[in-house]
């Protein structure tokens, strides 16, 4: 008889509607930040942006927000860091739609209007432009991409655009370079624009771990936009194989792998652009000029020799 009592409550309790969870306000998501994230993210954010000295007096930055969680995230740091008032600057919050459709441009709007970021948005058709180039399609929209970001916040006044790349795409880009591009190069924190003048590129999420942002997300109850490119949508998963439409998904597995034998990987890869010894390196190009140890090569034996007389 107990047992059956037990079995009639365990039923009912299951057959109870259960009481729906508060949506997330753009209160509760700046309290994440500041509390339960704040060493993660932005301590970190801010460590990057003091570190390489990205944010100056009197500038006005561009954030670019794509739609996806690393750029809606930065939109919600640098509030946050402007709050601080350690040094004054003004922000723009620039929407590029280079011909998402209308569902994909509706959450991003929506998404902005949730966390109360005041997004200006631009349209371009890059989208289409780019759709029947079958070589480096992607290397394309990028510098398009990057091109119309730059015209849109210099004609609104600002001097800086600031993008979500996060730590993992910069050990991703490194290991990339050397496996399928056959050279030494990383993702800068910051850089000049060559095309426009007076105009600077800045990612204040350097350190920040991809990890830490989805479980920022996910506990905030967040969804944003995955991926809106028609290019990519069948490059987002790796075979059982390892192999994938994608470089970058090839590289972040590989990455994967390598941390089960060696859990300092990543942090190592990271470095590894930190600590280049140019004695100890075949060639190297400085200013777009190709260096090669041979051209001072018999010059060094000799100042050697001299220092060892």
């Amino acid at each position: 008889m107990e047992q059956k009592t037990e079995k009639w409550k365990l039923e009912n309790q299951q057959m109870e509607p259960r009481e729906e969870c508060r949506e997330r306000t753009s209160e509760d998501i700046e309290k994440s930040i500041r509390k339960k994230f704040h060493k993660q993210l932005f301590s970190r954010f801010a460590k990057a942006v003091r570190d390489y000295r990205l944010v100056q007096e009197g500038d006005r930055i561009a954030v670019c927000i794509s739609g996806g969680k690393d750029s809606m995230l930065m939109a919600k740091l640098f509030q946050e860091l402007q709050k601080h008032r350690k040094v004054s600057f003004e922000l723009e919050f620039l929407v590029m739609d280079p011909g998402y459709l209308p569902a994909n441009r509706t959450l991003i709007e929506e998404n902005a209007k949730k966390m109360e970021i005041p997004i200006t948005v631009f349209e371009t058709e890059i989208f289409d432009a780019v759709y029947e180039i079958e070589k480096s399609p992607c290397y394309l929209c990028a510098r398009m991409r990057r091109g119309h970001l730059y015209h849109q916040a210099k004609e609104l006044g600002c001097n800086k655009i600031a993008l979500g790349h996060h730590y993992d795409d910069v050990i991703e880009t490194i290991l990339m370079g050397m496996l399928y591009g056959g050279q030494i190069q990383t993702m800068m924190p910051k850089l000049h624009s060559t095309n426009f003048q007076g105009m600077e590129l800045i990612r204040p999420m350097y350190y920040i771990r991809e990890e830490d942002i989805k479980h920022w997300r996910d506990y905030n109850e967040l969804y944003f936009l995955q991926c809106a490119c028609r290019f990519t949508e069948s490059c987002a998963s790796v075979e059982s194989d390892g192999s994938s439409m994608s470089k970058r998904m090839e590289i972040k597995a590989l990455i994967a792998e390598m941390k089960k034998m060696n859990p300092f990987v990543e942090a190592n890869i990271f470095k590894s652009v930190e600590n280049v010894n140019l004695n100890t390196v075949i060639a190297y190009k400085e200013h777009g000029e190709r260096c090669h140890f041979l051209d001072n090569y018999n010059k060094s034996a000799v100042e050697s020799r001299r220092e060892e007389e």
